[in-house]
């Protein structure tokens, strides 16, 4: 990528592994099927952009600006989403492989995750108000000092999460996903 401003461009199949990318700004860009892993985006923009069929894993998001962004059947392993700049943080996950991200501190208010693995995921600190987790598995996830009001965890699956030290207030679970609020106590529930 030789620019620094793309608008409405579609990218395919670009291999872009272990390059750096900096003070670039993607406005309404769609990347399909493109290979990012162990790249580095430095003070780079992501507004209203897709991300569709492509390899994140291990990129370093240092002081991007990620608003509106929607990954869809994406490899975004160990990603720090922490890194990124807190302005105007919007992202939803689709269909994607999130296993041992970061989302630390983040300010993520009606996020969707839908059809994820979300194995690994560290959440603490940050605020999901209104986020949903349909049909996504959070095993291993950390929960600590979270902001879950609202959030819809229904179909979500594998959870633990400790009402004590997180915020819940009408939180939506199953009766199965019940288990995962009770599980510090070690009890046993037929």
């Amino acid at each position: 990528m030789e620019r620094l401003f793309y608008e409405e461009e579609t990218f395919r199949n670009l291999s872009c592994w272990d390059k750096d990318t900096r003070e670039t700004e993607f406005e309404n860009c769609s990347f399909i099927n493109c290979d990012f892993s162990n790249g580095i985006f430095k003070s780079t923009k992501f507004i209203g952009c897709v991300f569709e069929a492509c390899n994140l894993s291990m990129i370093k998001l240092i002081n991007c600006q990620m608003n509106n962004v929607t990954f869809i059947g994406c490899k975004v392993l160990g990603v720090n989403f922490s890194d990124c700049n807190d302005s105007f943080f919007s992202v939803k996950f689709d269909k994607c492989l999130l296993d041992y991200c970061s989302f630390i501190r983040k300010k993520m208010v009606k996020t969707r995750f839908s059809n994820c693995s979300a194995k690994n995921v560290d959440f603490s600190d940050s605020n999901l108000t209104g986020s949903s987790f349909s049909n996504t598995d959070l095993l291993n996830s950390v929960f600590h000092k979270t902001t879950l009001k609202e959030v819809d965890l229904l179909t979500a699956v594998n959870f633990i999460i400790d009402p004590e030290i997180n915020n819940i207030k009408k939180a939506k679970f199953s009766l199965q996903g019940i288990t995962g609020l009770l599980n510090k106590y070690d009890i046993t529930i037929e």
